[in-house]
């Protein structure tokens, strides 16, 4: 059963990025492992924290590198990803070297009342996480517009459908990438 570090790039405790997160491990059952560690980091400051990251850095890079794989949940802001989970990225990535992205399954979802659903904001995380090693999911591709009348979607038939496959998808894309880790000298 592979184990997930979900990434949850709003820090709203009942955001809709939080409640997609929550219903795909919902629809995964057994099959995942979902580990949401604390984005509420200080800001990246390299001539402060350079001999030593905060506890709260300390405690998600450890997150990150015992996971199997991530999960980015982004909403957009300002046509990119929110500034949390750019934050999270360059703790993540650092000290040079030290980065605990590089060879990690990876994917990306999210949402926004914007109508085309987050897709800038994962087009521009896309961009990061390749140049960072991720090997990233490339299909299939969960872009949610979110409406208040859609909020209980995410508890219907129809979406429990559409995110299970995404959760199947998913979990073959981290076993295949661990069986190919294994299979290399």
């Amino acid at each position: 059963m592979p184990d997930v570090a979900v990434l949850i790039g709003s820090l709203r405790q009942n955001s809709f990025s939080r409640r997609l997160a929550d219903a795909i491990a919902r629809v995964s059952g057994p099959r995942l492992t979902f580990r949401m560690p604390d984005l509420r980091l200080p800001l990246y400051d390299d001539d402060e924290f350079r001999d030593a990251p905060p506890e709260s850095v300390a405690a998600m890079k450890a997150c990150v590198s015992a996971a199997d794989a991530i999960l980015f949940v982004t909403p957009e802001h300002n046509r990119s990803i929110p500034a949390a989970l750019k934050n999270t990225i360059d703790w993540g990535s650092r000290p040079r070297g030290q980065s605990c992205w590089a060879g990690k399954p990876a994917a990306i979802v999210g949402g926004s009342i914007g109508l085309r659903g987050a897709a800038i904001a994962q087009a521009h995380l896309r961009s990061m996480l390749v140049s960072l090693e991720c090997r990233l999911l490339g299909q299939p591709e969960l872009y949610i517009h979110y409406t208040p009348d859609n909020l209980a979607a995410l508890e219907s038939p129809g979406t429990d459908q559409v995110l299970a496959g995404f959760a199947a998808k998913f979990e073959a894309w981290i076993l295949h990438q661990s069986e190919r880790r294994e299979t290399r000298p």
